[in-house]
């Protein structure tokens, strides 16, 4: 079989990933700001023969659902998805202008984010509003983090020894922007996040769900611009609106085991946030084979998955997980009802599969 050489750009709202993926093997990497274009030309000076270049795009509305190959009509279906995205596909348009200009004989494919999320059922991901509304602006729940989802599935599958198409999972994707979803049968049947990536839970800087109502009340009673808005709800809430000092679990939990009582109250408003969305998703499961954390936070900081487990006795799943571990992995004792699991959230080698396949 021939090898295929993959080039992945996984752009977010403040830093860029490179990587040449061939084979599920991880050749090279460069992790870097978004606007490095010198950074990016010597990273592929350093090697040849791309065949593929994987874009991660945040989102492509409701005409880009599955990984397609970038020609002139698709890449003016992106530019029309720039609002419903703005932090993310600006970004991704700049890179395959520079990488299409860079690498003009390999294959670019966008690989939408909303990908995973795709056959979500009708009651999952529509919006109480009305129809004309719906219909003339596609407002429905897309649902985001499908590349990270995807490999989180897969891994489950093989630590849990069973076929994926079995599976019913809650994962949570927890890092700068944070999701969760249930699987069932090996498909996503909700999700937390929805028209944007802004609904759902606290986030590094995002707000996630609050109520509508209050936003109106903001605007309509003029304390706030819709740009003030937009500007407080992505940028200025979350973890940071919360700690004002922090946006880092890493930061808060260090401050607070050391007293800080702002720290703490943080975190485990971040923790409920996290909790009350699985617990939601959760309706749309037969059972629960296993919850799974990923990202950033759900891999690297055990506290925050302890605090999560352990407050979901309802649903069966229990804390006392283990810490002491350098790879994916079961976290719960043997035998326990809901096993949890660690799964490194690897994009780029879900970009690499879903450009490929």
């Amino acid at each position: 079989m021939e090898r295929v050489k993959v080039l992945t750009v996984n752009p977010g709202s403040a830093s860029l990933r490179l990587h040449l993926v061939e084979d599920d093997r991880v050749l090279d990497s460069l992790e870097t700001g978004p606007h490095s274009e010198r950074e990016i030309n010597s990273f592929l000076h350093r090697t040849d023969g791309i065949d593929v270049v994987a874009h991660r795009l945040v989102h492509g509305g409701s005409h880009l659902v599955t990984p397609t190959e970038v020609t002139r009509q698709v890449r003016e279906t992106i530019a029309g998805c720039r609002s419903l995205a703005p932090e993310h596909v600006p970004g991704t348009e700049a890179l395959l202008d520079l990488l299409t200009d860079l690498l003009p004989d390999a294959r670019h494919v966008v690989c939408p984010d909303t990908a995973f999320h795709r056959g979500l059922p009708e009651v999952s991901r529509t919006y109480a509003l009305p129809e004309q509304w719906r219909a003339r602006w596609d407002l429905r729940r897309y649902g985001f983090h499908g590349l990270s989802y995807a490999w989180a599935l897969r891994r489950a599958a093989e630590l849990l020894d069973r076929p994926a198409g079995e599976l019913n999972l809650l994962i949570a994707h927890l890092s700068g922007g944070c999701s969760v979803a249930a699987v069932a049968h090996g498909r996503s049947v909700d999700t937390s996040m929805g028209f944007t990536p802004l609904e759902g839970s606290v986030m590094a800087r995002r707000s996630g769900t609050v109520d509508p109502g209050m936003l109106l009340w903001l605007l309509r009673e003029g304390h706030l611009t819709v740009e003030e808005l937009e500007d407080g709800l992505y940028h200025r809430s979350g973890l940071l609106g919360l700690s004002a000092t922090s946006d880092d679990t890493r930061d808060l939990v260090r401050d607070a085991n050391a007293g800080d009582v702002k720290a703490r109250f943080t975190l485990a408003v971040f923790e409920h946030s996290v909790r009350r969305e699985l617990a939601a998703v959760a309706a749309g499961l037969p059972r629960i084979d296993a919850l799974v954390f990923t990202g950033d936070i759900g891999w690297d900081q055990p506290e925050v998955a302890e605090s999560v487990a352990g407050g979901l006795p309802v649903l069966g799943i229990r804390g006392g997980l283990s810490r002491a571990r350098e790879r994916d992995g079961v976290l719960s004792e043997p035998g326990a009802a809901v096993p949890v699991l660690a799964i490194q959230s690897r994009e780029e080698l879900s970009l690499a599969r879903a450009a490929t396949a």
